[in-house]
């Protein structure tokens, strides 16, 4: 399948104009063949959570997902886009949603690692475990930023069977190894892909230095953009039979041989899911010293 990601600018508290921008990138994204448009962290009212808190009205977070899902039915390609959590200022999160092409939310996840004092201070954590859809042939799962850099969250959705593992961002700062070492580790660590959508420009005195990200399931980029805007496209396909792609880590039990019986996966290729030790782990848990 192939996907699309947005790496734009996003004006704080101008939803109109910030779903503009995503309705023309759906446009393209869907000219170009592709089937999901990922959009970075909060792009929908802007990244600045202080004043989101301050100022942004429930009614206008219902409002802005209704939209996304008008924009998602009229240009025929699902969306993952993010804003936040409905409801009272006080009790919000930072949400990604995943909308079908025909305008349904088919998941929402809450961002469960917040990242500095400004985020929390305006938003709570989500503590609930993050979902995986099956859509046009791929598991997807979703995690927020920060999120990603934490190993645990990226294996939790490997361990449900995700393939694509779609995470709008909002870096600011200059934090090239998040890009260069930590998306592309997760993807290989875990045998996924991981399409990391940011920002670029300045928003609120953040500056966002884009570099938004497709990390396949070897580690290697698909896709990279620079700083400035930009419409990235990559192609993903379901984690791949060991005999195409041997040295993949990810659950190489998958598939069939030539006679329909389970694909064996080649003892001497790494393989990081089926070789994990997990009730080892949980006992070397239970047993720490605090």
């Amino acid at each position: 399948m192939r996907i699309a990601l947005l790496q734009d600018t996003a004006s704080v508290l101008d939803a109109a104009s910030n779903l503009a921008v995503i309705g023309d990138a759906a446009r393209r994204a869907r000219e170009g063949g592709a089937r999901l448009l990922v959009t970075p962290e909060l792009f929908v009212h802007g990244y600045a959570p202080q004043r989101l808190r301050a100022e942004l009205e429930p009614s206008a977070v219902e409002s802005a997902l209704q939209r996304l899902g008008e924009i998602a039915r009229a240009s025929g390609i699902a969306l993952i886009g993010s804003l936040p959590s409905p409801g009272d200022a006080a009790a919000r999160g930072i949400d990604a949603v995943h909308i079908d092409a025909d305008g349904a939310l088919r998941a929402r996840y809450t961002k469960t690692h917040l990242f500095g004092p400004d985020e929390r201070a305006a938003f709570v954590a989500g503590d609930r475990r993050p979902p995986v859809v099956e859509a046009e042939g791929l598991r997807i799962g979703m995690l927020i930023c920060y999120d990603v850099e934490f190993p645990e969250c990226a294996r939790q959705l490997a361990l449900e069977g995700a393939d694509l593992i779609a995470v709008p961002t909002a870096l600011a700062g200059d934090f090239p190894q998040i890009t260069s070492l930590i998306v592309p580790t997760r993807a290989l660590e875990n045998g996924v892909s991981i399409a990391y959508a940011n920002h670029t420009g300045s928003s609120d005195g953040l500056h966002f230095h884009g570099r938004s990200l497709v990390a396949g399931p070897e580690g290697r980029a698909l896709a990279s953009a620079g700083e400035g805007a930009e419409l990235l496209f990559a192609d993903i396909s379901p984690r791949p039979h060991p005999a195409a792609a041997p040295g993949i880590p990810g659950p190489q039990t998958s598939g069939s041989g030539g006679d329909g019986a389970p694909a064996q996966a080649d003892e001497d290729t790494p393989d990081y899911l089926r070789d994990r030790r997990g009730a080892l782990y949980r006992d070397w848990q239970a047993t720490m010293k605090h």
